[in-house]
């Protein structure tokens, strides 16, 4: 048992994986019976005529995420109360029996043609644990049920990016457990959205372990194969609706992919973390919350911590029982947006000079890191686990945030590094961090200095960098 540094770095992400990554930043909407019913676990025998937005527009939720920045949004199609946001073919419990838009009404094809026009690319949420259907339970039956809405939210809605699968699971009215067939709606999945990742009680993305916004100090994306264990994920979910399982922190998993983890794994895989965590303190709307949205602050530090830490950023933002995503979350999303834009739309790195203590070859020159391209890379030769590199701004230039890039294709190699800036004829300390992957956001006093180093002081047998970009916060 143990995993050497050499078959650690040979595991690399999938093109699905890597084009999820690319994403960084992405919506949940939460939507549905609990909205109307001041719920956030349903029972299952609401009533469809509860479900009544009175100025619904799905294009407004979708805009609100477009300006804040976000890539896509996944819909809670169903929720654990069974209800579904489709005319679903297999039960009656679902938009088609209220009396909204006449019992015509479909959310999901409108969310998913309002991702089309606006640019933005649509998942869906469908859970596994559905307290209304009376299948559930009678596994066999269940699964089959199930299933055959997968194919329906597979098949009818577009490409979808995303099927996320959350681990929440009780029992049925015939009192038993239910064993899903896991195999088989991945099987469907890969049938018909082949290039869909599929999360958290799935193989392609990890959940963080919170929904509280933590995130580790160093977030390895090669971890043990033993994480992906559906048990153990579903025994980490929330077990009841009590309303604290949002700000809970384990504290126990902080170290998933370090040598000593390597030391005692017998296989790794990439399993990189998503950060799910709502922008009020409850994922469904409650007219109670509408003094606790995030504020812009409290945005821009959730996203540096989880995006800029090697994780994705799943951010719930919940239409309210008009169907509108409340004024304060829109104007908090919307001025989000606009410093996003103004601190990172332009790397005052961009063509800049890059020197090198040593290259393997001329073809991955040190200039690759500064030329604004995300296919090509600097490393040193193999076993130089420590590096140094000098970025030329070429004058004297203010800023406030550099932003790292592993060239993820070849594996998560960096272990360790420190950032310094000259000032006369010294370095003076700026920064050290640990791990970067796919995209690490170091932030510190705003510097003015024409040269900053780079010391890479770990990693595994050589480091390989796409990116040095750097920033000035608006």
């Amino acid at each position: 048992m143990a995993v050497s540094l050499e078959e650690a770095v040979k595991v690399v992400p999938t093109p699905r994986q890597l084009a999820w990554q690319e994403m960084e930043f992405y919506a949940f909407i939460h939507f549905g019976m609990n909205t109307f019913t001041g719920r956030q676990w349903g029972l299952g025998d609401e009533d469809p005529q509860l479900f009544n937005p009175t100025a619904y527009h799905a294009a407004q939720w979708v805009e609100s995420c477009r300006l804040a920045g976000m890539t896509g949004v996944i819909l809670t199609c169903k929720h654990h109360d069974g209800f579904c946001l489709w005319p679903s073919a297999y039960t009656d419990h679902s938009v088609k029996s209220s009396t909204w838009q006449d019992g015509q009404g479909d959310v999901v094809r409108d969310v998913a043609e309002a991702c089309r026009e606006q640019g933005l690319k649509f998942g869906v949420y469908v859970s596994p644990w559905d307290r209304h259907e009376p299948s559930y339970g009678d596994s066999p039956r269940y699964n089959t049920y199930f299933q055959n809405q997968l194919r329906e939210l597979l098949t009818n809605y577009g490409e979808i990016f995303c099927v996320w699968f959350d681990g929440a699971c009780g029992e049925g009215p015939n009192g038993k457990m239910q064993v899903y067939d896991w195999e088989a709606a991945y099987r469907i999945i890969r049938e018909l959205q082949p290039s869909a990742v599929i999360n958290i009680c799935g193989p392609d993305v990890r959940w963080c372990g919170n929904e509280a916004g933590h995130t580790r100090e160093s977030e390895w994306s090669v971890v043990p194969d033993a994480r992906w264990n559906i048990e153990e994920i579903e025994s980490e979910s929330q077990q009841e609706d009590d309303g604290t399982f949002s700000q809970k922190i384990n504290a126990e998993t902080e170290d998933l992919g370090s040598r000593s983890v390597l030391a005692e794994a017998n296989r790794m895989i990439w399993y990189p973390a998503e950060v799910d965590v709502s922008i009020r303190p409850q994922w469904f709307y409650d007219p109670v919350d509408d003094d606790k949205v995030k504020t812009v602050d409290e945005l821009i530090d959730l996203y540096e911590s989880t995006v800029g830490g090697n994780s994705a950023l799943l951010l719930n933002i919940p239409p309210d029982q008009r169907g509108l995503i409340h004024e304060t979350d829109a104007r908090y999303l919307r001025e989000f947006g606009q410093w996003l834009r103004a601190t990172y739309g332009q790397d005052l790195a961009e063509g800049a000079n890059v020197w090198a203590s040593q290259t393997r070859d001329t073809s991955v020159d040190a200039g690759n890191l500064t030329d604004g391209r995300s296919d090509t890379y600097w490393c040193p030769q193999e076993g130089m686990e420590q590096a140094e590199l000098v970025i030329d701004l070429g004058t004297e230039t203010t800023f406030d945030r550099i932003v790292l890039k592993e060239y993820i294709q070849s594996g998560q190699r960096i272990e360790r590094f420190q950032l310094a800036f000259k000032q006369g004829d010294e370095w003076v300390y700026l920064y050290e961090g640990t791990v970067v992957g796919y995209k690490k956001i170091c932030s510190f006093q705003q510097t003015k200095a024409r040269y900053i180093q780079l010391k890479v002081t770990e990693s595994r047998i050589n480091p390989i960098l796409s990116s040095f970009g750097v920033y000035c916060s608006r």
